[in-house]
């Protein structure tokens, strides 16, 4: 039930203001800049990660955009879905952020209870903005900041399809359900 409750007043105040924090030690009204749309935990770095949707096939997904983030765990990779062109429109391909990430010895196997394909929530943008998604962050002037760690060894039991940015190096890490890949500039 709290659950429940804490996932109505987020929303709630997601239509208010268009900006919502998640897990963060002092909750606070609004992320720390106006041009956040989400903040997930806290900026000296916490313990918990952020899990992407799981799929089990990547063509059965119904009209991914560019952007998207999922783990697709027919092969246990993370990707992001990407355009053949500026302002595409549809997603031409996927390019893996498990890149180089043994394959799980004991694949993770996508929870079996059906989805409901209607349940969803947006974030900013207009009413008439039709995007598919669990999470839509529909601001075209706001980012997502994810969860902060000071080192990805900090999050005991990592699950299959975490996403963290590691304070300590700047570098985004992902975790296939085996081990950690990590992305920088």
């Amino acid at each position: 039930m709290k659950k429940i409750i804490t996932a109505t007043a987020a929303c709630a105040a997601a239509l208010l203001s268009g900006q919502i924090t998640v897990g963060k030690t002092n909750p606070s009204a609004s992320p720390a800049n106006e041009f956040v749309s989400i903040e997930f935990g806290n900026a000296t770095g916490g313990t918990k990660g952020m899990i992407l949707p799981w799929v089990t096939n990547t063509a059965a997904l119904a009209a991914p955009v560019p952007g998207t983030l999922i783990f697709d765990s027919s092969d246990q990779k993370l990707k992001y879905g990407i355009g053949t062109a500026a302002d595409a429109t549809a997603v031409s391909g996927w390019i893996d952020l498990s890149n180089g990430a043994g394959t799980p010895a004991v694949p993770n196997i996508a929870d079996p209870d059906p989805e409901i394909s209607t349940a969803g929530t947006r974030i900013g943008g207009t009413p008439a903005d039709t995007t598919n998604g669990i999470l839509v962050l529909a601001d075209t002037n706001k980012a997502m900041v994810l969860p902060r760690v000071n080192s990805y060894r900090d999050i005991v039991n990592p699950s299959a399809g975490m996403v963290v940015y590691v304070t300590s190096n700047n570098q985004l890490a992902v975790y296939n359900g085996r081990e950690w890949t990590f992305w920088s500039k």
